[in-house]
């Protein structure tokens, strides 16, 4: 089938796109009970500075110390971080996805995402994400978090393509629309089956 649309890029979330969330409310809940902490003071201080640390401004062990370590416990830095890298998960059969279709039509990829240095240095390492990745902009490299338009206007400048030739897959709506009033083709993924067919719109499909 033919590329219809000229599409030359994947714009990408990693987030609920690739993998899990890296550091997400349930894995918060799950931290919780894990290592017997107060959720509602660990809710509060998570949403206090967690953008801070998604922006690069701050550590993990920073954002650690303001959200865990801000009094004495029986476990460290090193014990609570093991934990939180461990949720990260991937999504197979998406990765494949983007690996065939990136092989097939020649595309650039890039990661577009918000996320904390740690994690996301953490996560390209273990699921190997450099190996079909071509850029990463994520929030804590650059210093700008989506819905930020800066951010998309400097991943088009990095990758050097037009807005009309790139397709934007992200699990957010309101990302997705920010995207789309840029000039992005955004698909929300809602998951892989859906996603595919949503591509087939743009002729990026395998069954050819």
């Amino acid at each position: 089938m033919e590329n219809t649309y000229n599409i030359t890029t994947f714009f990408l979330d990693i987030g609920g796109v690739l993998l899990t969330d890296g550091w997400n409310r349930k894995a918060r809940a799950e931290a919780v009970s894990v290592f017997g902490l107060n959720k509602d003071e660990v809710d509060e201080r998570h949403h206090l500075t967690y953008d801070t640390y998604e922006s690069g401004k701050i550590s993990l062990d920073t954002y650690l110390d303001r959200i865990v370590f801000y009094q004495k416990r029986d476990f460290s830095h090193h014990e609570f971080k093991e934990f939180m890298f461990a949720q990260s998960k991937p999504f197979d059969d998406m990765i494949a996805l983007v690996k065939n279709l990136k092989e097939k039509y020649k595309l650039k990829i890039v990661v577009v995402s918000n996320e904390g240095r740690e994690l996301t240095e953490y996560r390209i390492k273990k699921f190997k994400l450099g190996s079909f990745v071509d850029f990463f902009i994520s929030s804590s490299f650059v210093h700008f978090r989506k819905p930020d338009t800066d951010i998309f206007n400097l991943a088009l400048d990095v990758a050097q393509v037009l807005p009309d030739e790139v397709v934007y897959i992200e699990d957010r709506p309101l990302f997705v629309q920010v995207g789309r009033s840029l000039g992005l083709q955004g698909i929300q993924h809602e998951g892989l089956e859906s996603t595919i067919e949503k591509l087939k719109k743009y002729g990026l499909e395998l069954e050819a």
